[in-house]
Formats: structure tokens, C-alpha cells, sequence
């Protein structure tokens, strides 16, 4: 969702450094899109485990997570990623399934999706942070949301933005096709196993008729 569907990686980006901070733990503007696609809560143990040298409880991380939740919602809300829409039309003219699947938990977002893209994504082909006991790098997102679709792995086409997104996908057995709408290096992506990597979304959605065609066998 964040960085694919949604322009939304800017905001997280800076309500991560500046909620973080308020309790003593650094992260970088870069942070955000480093550790994007964790669920948040284990993304600050982390932090903590790195920093404070110990383990935080649950409770404890959820509870700056909150927080970090409170200074997002007060950012100006995220638009669209350029070149989503037109996308999901030609996956769904394909006659493929629209599966969102993402560490969020951020309900601003999560409630905005099926009026801003109405007929593309509905709630029951969603996989949360809600929906996991293990966010992305695992496979467990990728996997619930194959099995939300009625799908095996060599039947899916996972879009990413994120090094662990697309480390996820790649451990669930999925085409994975990247796109580095954020300021990390394509290398990144790339060593991560992505298949395919493009610059940006509309250059995907321009691109996707003939990837399908590459799929069915034809010119």
C-alpha cells in the first residue's frame, strides 16, 4: 500500500523520525524506507533491541507505535501513487485478482482504499498487520494473501516497492516486480531478488500489457 498504491512514504518517513524521538530513539529519514513493509510494532523493537541494548515488551511498543500513529494522521493526507489506477484497470481487464497486502496498521489509509479505488480493491482481498503473527520479511503476508485468493505461488505477481517486501515475496515463491518509488538504490531491490524493477508506477502501468503478453507466450 504505502509507496505503491499510496504516495504515503514521505509522511511515514518523517512521523517515524519525529515520534521516535520523542521517546529517545533515532531514526533516520532513511528508516522508514529501510525497514518499510515491518509490522510497526517490530520495527520499534528493533530499534530498541539496537539502541537501548534490550527487549521492549508488546505493550510497550505498541504504545510508542500509537504515537507514531497520532503524528501520521496529522500529515496532509497521502494521494494516490501516479499511474495505480490505470494499473489496477488493466490487472483486472487481465482478469487477475487485487490483493493489498501490507504492514500497516495506520486505519487512516487502510479506511481510504475501497472509496478511493472503488470496484478495484475490496476488504476481503486485504492482508493487514492485523492479519499476522510475522509482517514482511516473512512470507506470512504473502502467503495469507494467496490464500485469501484461492491462489498457489507460480499464479501470483507481487508489485513492491521495499527491500523486505520484496525479500518477503521472493521467500514466498512469487514473481516480484519492483518499483523504487522511494530514494533507495535500485541495487538494493535487486539484491533482494526482484524480478523485474522499474522507476516508477506509470512506467509499470505503460509496460504492463506487454509483460502479460510475455507471460501467456505472445508477441
Amino acid at each position: 500500500m504505502d509507496g505503491v498504491i499510496y504516495d504515503s512514504m514521505p509522511n511515514h518517513s518523517l512521523s517515524w523520525h519525529e515520534a521516535m524521538a520523542d521517546f529517545g530513539l533515532e531514526m533516520p529519514l532513511s528508516g522508514a524506507y529501510e525497514y518499510e513493509g515491518m509490522r510497526g510494532v517490530e520495527t520499534i523493537k528493533k530499534l530498541a533491541r539496537q539502541q537501548w541494548k534490550r527487549e521492549i515488551s508488546e505493550k510497550e511498543a505498541q504504545k510508542m507505535y500509537a504515537h507514531k500513529s497520532e503524528v501520521f494522521s496529522a500529515c496532509k493526507p497521502a494521494e494516490l501513487m501516479p499511474g495505480i489506477k490505470e494499473l489496477m484497470e488493466q490487472i483486472k481487464t487481465w482478469g487477475l485478482k487485487i490483493c493489498v497486502v501490507t504492514g500497516s496498521a495506520q486505519h487512516v489509509l487502510l479506511d481510504k482504499l475501497e472509496s478511493d479505488l472503488k470496484g478495484l480493491v475490496t476488504k476481503d482481498l486485504m492482508v493487514t498487520a492485523f492479519d499476522v503473527k510475522h509482517g514482511k520479511p516473512a512470507p506470512e503476508p504473502y502467503l495469507k494473501g494467496m490464500e485469501k485468493c484461492g491462489i498457489n505461488p507460480w499464479e501470483a505477481i507481487v508489485v513492491e516497492n521495499a527491500p523486505l517486501g520484496v525479500r518477503a515475496a521472493v521467500a514466498a515463491h512469487c514473481f516480484t516486480i519492483a518499483v523504487n518509488t522511494g530514494p533507495l538504490p535500485d541495487e538494493m531491490l535487486a539484491d533482494e531478488g526482484a524480478n523485474l524493477i522499474f522507476p516508477r508506477m506509470t512506467a509499470l502501468s505503460e509496460e504492463w500489457q506487454n509483460i502479460m503478453k510475455g507471460f501467456k507466450g505472445e508477441e
